[in-house]
């Protein structure tokens, strides 16, 4: 089974049913699977009569999301091209450097970045030439020496012509499908190597996880971007190998309206999203005496009925994951009666781990490891906590030129996550944070960040936190730290709508993080705060980039 073949199957068996949806020339356009299939065809017909080296070259997308992205992928990936997407939103040196590690031969872009391609090819040999998707009919100047071709332009050169070279390459099972490089937050990104089985392992493991959750009636609300590894798996692969039909929002900022204009069953977020859904919804409801009454009264399906009208009329439910889900998003969407599947996974493992069902669910755990795989934990303490490994077909090959990084990330053939887990009698997942954030202190007690931080976000003053160790003169063991970022809207409202003076936050701010951490254990208890005005560093899924943050708070 490779991603080719799960097009392939969904175009013989559902050749009529709309693959995607997407708005362009302000208009809601429409493909069915049957068009999707010929038009993959028609541009990897066009990429190959370029030179592209199956198995052996890899191709770059630097694209946003959209129909000419997954079409592309299927292009060269069903041909045996390996891909490699990026975050458009990448800085040239980051760009310059994964480029330059992967041997990229050509890169797939668009106008806006013709610019920083000017400026870093120079750098970059192995680059052959360059696809614009929105170049239009005249034809493009070359960059840096290298060629540039628009999309459409090379699609028309093969029509009507025999598709010889699609039907000549076909991937392999064990076949590098993406070259997918890690978001940087422990150092230089590293590429990981998943195959065509990976994600089509990764997409079947779901399915059972999940019962029967997913249909081909189903549409998709893509909104995350498809170059991250959970939303390419929930977002393209899962729908693909049903055959359901994948619906691109117009904008982040058009979400709400979206949601009402083209009614999916399912929605795939980050946990930011979801909280950002929830307040909405939740402000809504506070205005509203009839809901707050009958919620009260623990009727609050009655309400979610309406709730899930503003949100389409027909999502089933929301698969959260990428990062954790706040405990009170959680909660307060299934007290509305819209169900939420929370889920863990990381890139390395194509990326979807474990998953909660829609049956039967644990708030606050990561669900039950998929069926398709082995899990265990490394060096357990008294407290049932090690670090999680994963054996089997969703783990990836190893990191793209970098036999040291995949040697230590491995522990024979089992991948090492890095996470701390827990694993109880029914076979229950949860995290207990990340083993290299863990804080040791000085009377040995493991202190997991990811707990203190979750106890104090839950005080709607407090925007943003980061809990990390730090270290005083050098001497052994760690202190608890914490760097905060004030909700300032929410100070205003506490202040009749006048902002306090700063001084008078940072005091306000402590207090609250000291009442907050009550409920802990008082060797948790954060010794050293820092408020800051600006939001802490973040990378794509809204993950904070820990390593920035690490020994800033040492003495």
């Amino acid at each position: 089974m490779t991603l080719r073949t799960l097009l392939e199957d969904a175009a013989a068996n559902r050749p009529d049913s709309v693959a995607l949806r997407y708005r362009r020339d302000n208009a809601w356009q429409s493909r069915t699977y049957a068009e999707l299939a010929l038009g993959v065809s028609q541009m990897a017909e066009a990429f190959g009569s370029l030179g592209l080296k199956p198995f052996d070259e890899p191709v770059a997308l630097i694209l946003e999301n959209g129909p000419e992205w997954l079409e592309a992928y299927l292009a060269t990936t069903g041909a045996g091209v390996p891909a490699v997407p990026l975050d458009p939103k990448l800085r040239a040196a980051e760009v310059t450097y994964i480029l330059q590690n992967s041997g990229a031969a050509a890169v797939f872009t668009d106008t806006r970045h013709l610019d920083l391609l000017e400026v870093i090819l120079p750098e970059l040999p192995a680059v052959r030439f360059i696809v614009v998707t929105d170049g239009g009919s005249e034809p493009l100047a070359p960059i840096a020496g290298r060629p540039c071709y628009d999309y459409e332009t090379l699609r028309s050169g093969v029509l009507g012509r025999r598709l010889a070279w699609y039907a000549n390459h076909q991937p392999l099972p064990q076949s590098i499908a993406s070259v997918i490089y890690t978001s940087g937050t422990t150092g230089k990104p590293k590429g990981a190597m998943l195959t065509h089985t990976n994600f089509c392992s990764d997409a079947i493991g779901s399915f059972e996880v999940l019962g029967d959750a997913i249909t081909p009636a189903d549409t998709f609300l893509i909104v995350l971007p498809l170059f991250h590894s959970f939303s390419f798996t929930a977002n393209f692969v899962i729908p693909l190998a049903k055959g359901c039909g994948m619906y691109f929002v117009e904008s982040l900022r058009t979400v709400g309206d979206d949601l009402k204009t083209l009614r999916p069953t399912i929605l795939m977020a980050v946990p930011l999203l979801a909280e950002k859904l929830f307040v909405k919804i939740d402000d809504n409801l506070k205005r509203s005496k009839a809901a707050r009454l009958l919620l009260k009264l623990g009727l609050g399906r009655l309400v979610g009925k309406k709730v899930l009208k503003g949100l389409g009329g027909r999502l089933r439910f929301m698969f959260v994951g990428g990062a954790p889900c706040p405990l009170h998003v959680l909660q307060g969407f299934r007290r509305l009666g819209v169900p939420i599947i929370e889920g863990y996974g990381l890139t390395e493992c194509s990326p979807v781990v474990s998953a909660t069902n829609l049956r039967e669910s644990r708030v606050g755990t990561i669900g039950k490891k998929l069926p398709n795989i082995e899990v265990r934990l490394s060096d357990v303490n008294e407290h049932g906590v090690g670090e999680l490994q994963i054996r089997g077909p969703i783990v990836m090959k190893g990191y793209y030129k970098n036999l040291d990084a995949t040697r230590e990330a491995f522990d024979g053939e089992w991948l090492r996550t890095g996470d701390l887990a827990s694993i109880d009698a029914d076979g229950y997942l949860s995290i207990r944070g990340r083993k290299k954030a863990l804080i040791v202190n000085r009377e040995g007690n493991n202190i997991y960040p990811e707990e203190v931080e979750n106890a104090i976000a839950l005080d709607p003053l407090i925007a943003d936190v980061i809990v990390i160790g730090y270290t005083v003169g050098g001497v052994p063991g760690e202190r608890v730290g914490a760097i905060l970022v004030p909700n300032l809207d929410a100070v205003k409202a506490a202040h009749a709508g006048e902002e306090p003076p700063w001084e008078k936050i940072e005091h306000l701010i402590r207090d609250r993080v000291h009442a907050q951490c009550e409920r802990l254990a008082e060797y948790k208890h954060p010794r050293k705060l820092v408020v800051r005005r600006e939001p802490l560093e973040r990378t794509a899924i809204q993950k904070v980039r820990r390593c920035i943050y690490q020994g800033a708070l040492n003495e």
